[in-house]
Order: C-alpha cells, then structure tokens, then sequence
C-alpha cells in the first residue's frame, strides 16, 4: 500500500523524535493543552498513548484535575479500562484525588465503578480510604462496592 513505512525504514533519529513527541503528549495531558493533544491526534498519535508507567493520555489528564481534555479524550473514544502498571484506571485515581466531576465523566463514559484497581481493590475504596466524602456518594450512587467483583 503507497504511504505506508516499513519498520525496518524508520532511522534511529525518527525513533528518538517518535519518543519525545510520546513525552510531550504526556505533558500536554498533564497541563490540559486539549488544542495541542488533539492537532497531534489529527497527526497519527495513538488516542490510547500510554507513558513509560502505563499512564493513558486520560489517566494523566484526569489524575491531574483536567476535566475538559478528559471530556476531549473520552469524546474520541479513549479507553476508560486501561490500566497503569501499578493496575489502577482512570477513575480509582481521580477517586484517590477527590475529583468528582471527573469521576462523573468517566462513569457517563461507561468506566466501571467496581473495576479492580490492584489487590481487589474499588475505587470506592480510595475515596474512603482518603477521606474523600462527597466522591464516596457519587460512587455510590453508580452501584459502588469496596471491593472489586
């Protein structure tokens, strides 16, 4: 098929670009530049782009409080299951943080509320844990449980 690289054509300098541009979609999720992730997406980066510890694009903008690159991610069709490497997703981490609005989002976008984030443990669990009293009621009201099924 015309356009298409093989892998063995990719030079060591594309590979290493390749890999910054990686860190810097990290980046971008992180600080919620939503304009900038999405012009890269437009580009070919992978939606579901994880990090060097297994943090989606997602679990980096949520975890980090950025509720309209969230929104953005989700919209494209980003993966609500996908784990870290610790096993946790994006809800048990902005269950820990307390981000209810977040938390919302990602339940409206089919993120399950009993998900095992590691050990069987729910995000129920953390917002409990972690004293996080209003997300402990959002959770319950999706069907929450403290352990995962």
């Amino acid at each position: 098929m015309p356009g298409l690289v093989e892998a063995s054509e990719i030079t060591a300098e594309e590979l290493a670009r390749y890999e910054e541009l990686q860190v810097q979609a990290a980046d971008f999720a992180r600080r919620g530049e939503t304009d900038t992730l999405v012009s890269m997406f437009e580009a070919g980066l992978p939606l579901n782009l994880s990090d060097a510890k297994g943090n989606t694009l997602l679990m980096l903008a949520a975890y980090n409080g950025q509720l309209e690159t969230a929104r953005v991610l989700l919209e494209r069709g980003a993966a609500t299951e996908q784990r870290n490497d610790r096993g946790q997703t994006p809800l048990g981490g902005v269950a820990f943080k307390g981000y209810c609005e977040l938390a919302d989002l990602l339940l409206e976008h089919g993120a399950d509320v009993n998900a095992d984030n590691g050990g069987g443990k729910a995000p129920l669990l953390f917002a409990t844990m972690f004293g996080r009293f209003k997300m402990r009621r959002l959770l319950k009201r999706y069907g929450a449980k403290m352990w995962s099924q």
